[in-house]
This record gives C-alpha cells, sequence and structure tokens, in this order.
C-alpha cells in the first residue's frame, strides 16, 4: 500500500496546504494526472478568519469550502456540502492513469468515516498512491485507518516531491 502522510504541528496547516499545492503545480508540470484537492486560504478584509478554498486537482474547479459565520463566530467553518461536493468530483475522477491522488488533510471528518475517506478507500484498492497532510490531533484516527505503521513524511517539501516522484514511478 502506498500511502503517505505528511506531518504537521497545529500551527503549520498553511504551510501545509502550501507544500501540497506546490508538489501538485510540480508534479502536473511533469505531466502526471491526478486526482484529489488541494486547500489554499484566503484572506478577507474586516474577518479574522481565511476563506477555504479547494481545487479539484483533476478539473481545476474551485469550491469555497467555508461558511461565513460572521466576525465573532467561533469552532469549525466548514461547509460540508461543499466538501462533500469536491469529493464527489475527485472520487469521479480516478481513472487507470491516475498516477497520484493528494488530499489537502485526514482531519474530523474523515476520523469520523466522511470527507475524502472514500476517495482514499477507492485509490488504494485501485493502488494509486496517496498523499494526505495529517495534523497530531488525528494521527491515531490516520494510523487505525490504515491499519498499520502508517508512511510519515516530514513538513519538507523535497523529501515529499521524492516520496511522490518514486511512489508515481517517476523516479
Amino acid at each position: 500500500m502506498r500511502v503517505a502522510a505528511i506531518l504537521y504541528a497545529a500551527d503549520e496547516g498553511p504551510a501545509a496546504d502550501t507544500l501540497l499545492a506546490n508538489v501538485a503545480r510540480h508534479l502536473r508540470e511533469r505531466g502526471l494526472k491526478l486526482a484529489g484537492a488541494v486547500q489554499s486560504n484566503v484572506s478577507q478584509p474586516g474577518q479574522s478568519r481565511c476563506d477555504i478554498l479547494l481545487e479539484d486537482l483533476a478539473s481545476g474547479r474551485v469550491v469555497q469550502a467555508s461558511e461565513n459565520r460572521g466576525p465573532m463566530a467561533s469552532g469549525c467553518r466548514l461547509d460540508t456540502g461543499a466538501l462533500e461536493d469536491i469529493v464527489g468530483l475527485s472520487s469521479a475522477s480516478l481513472a487507470a492513469e491516475t498516477a497520484l491522488v493528494i488530499v489537502n488533510k485526514f482531519s474530523k471528518r474523515e476520523a469520523e468515516g466522511h470527507g475524502f475517506r472514500p476517495l482514499i478507500e477507492q485509490a488504494v484498492v485501485l493502488d494509486i498512491p496517496v498523499l494526505v497532510a495529517v495534523k497530531p490531533a488525528h494521527l491515531d484516527a490516520w494510523t487505525q485507518f490504515v491499519g498499520s505503521a502508517p508512511t510519515l513524511l516530514p513538513l519538507n517539501e523535497d523529501a515529499v516531491r521524492l516520496w511522490c516522484e518514486a511512489s508515481a514511478g517517476q523516479a
């Protein structure tokens, strides 16, 4: 099973998002067919928190995945409907020529059996390598999900690129 997780600290989420987007861009430039989604965070004037955008790696479609709950709102702002839309797009794009699946995060939704979890399962069944980002709070759920000692990568673009290229047969 070719599955790896980038382990990042809670305050390193934006760095993990940027790393995954950079790696995806690099792999697409090399001609690899990707599936999954990467996240970008867009600052909004007068708001304390950024908008969450998810880009489907196969189609390039971008979906806003955060709910605007007002400037004083706290807690999770994830629009689960938008998340499921992007998961559906990503799942529909899986094909024999897919070289790699990249998932922006294995987080609370995935730990509960939702979100990108079905896409990850589908990729594993099709023997397509999978790369995700996981923070320590969800590492136990990730380890239980993959069923063995998981491959953990550092938050380092060179190391992640090497793993992706080797797993996709491009090394």
